[in-house]
């Protein structure tokens, strides 16, 4: 069987963002990296600066010291983009509401939903809870009114509640004015 020729890419790889997020996130200094790698300190500022590209022992040395994989440095991003209005539609309940889900479906760290509310728009009659650690509510536009158990917060363009996200909750647009929210659920709601 004939192998597929396969022509080498002269794109450079830029990882040298990723060796100093690894080594920031651990608070190493580069000092401290260059002692444990044997590396000079200029060798490594520079690869962290993709000025230069270490060899494979040099870089795999690094990687141990930093506790990180070889491929995970080259590894692309997963990423997920949702553009304003198609987001799909989904439900938490109330009246005169349109919820859009804008990060993925598969997303467990969080959640960000974008709720256009109705005049007089309102949640549920009865208070209730989302199943997360943190629910934080975001007003793009308008005013709005969430209640809690034992208080009430009136909120207006640019204003950001965080509170627990099993706290019995409930919201209303007071106004005679469409109401843009976004919820931001850590970690996303479970199902």
């Amino acid at each position: 069987m004939k192998a597929l020729p396969v022509e080498p890419s002269n794109v450079p790889v830029a990882i040298g963002s990723r060796i100093r997020a690894a080594r920031q996130s651990q608070r190493l200094t580069i000092e401290q990296v260059a002692d444990a790698t044997g590396l000079t300190k200029g060798f490594l500022s520079r690869v962290e600066r993709d000025l230069t590209s270490p060899s494979v022992a040099s870089l795999v040395t690094l990687c141990q010291v930093l506790s990180v994989s070889v491929g995970d440095l080259f590894a692309a991003p997963e990423t997920h983009l949702t553009r304003r209005d198609d987001g799909p539609r989904i439900s938490l309940g109330g009246e005169g509401i349109v919820e859009r889900l804008l990060t993925a479906r598969s997303e467990r760290r969080l959640q960000i939903l974008r709720a256009i509310i109705e005049p007089r728009g309102r949640g549920e009659s009865e208070l209730y809870a989302v199943d997360c650690d943190v629910d934080v509510l975001h007003v793009v536009k308008g005013r709005i009114k969430l209640i809690l158990t034992n208080e009430e917060y009136e909120l207006e363009e640019g204003d950001t509640l965080s509170f627990p996200g099993r706290e019995p909750h409930t919201w209303v647009n007071p106004t005679d004015e469409t109401v843009e929210v976004l919820w931001i659920l850590v970690p996303a709601a479970s199902r």
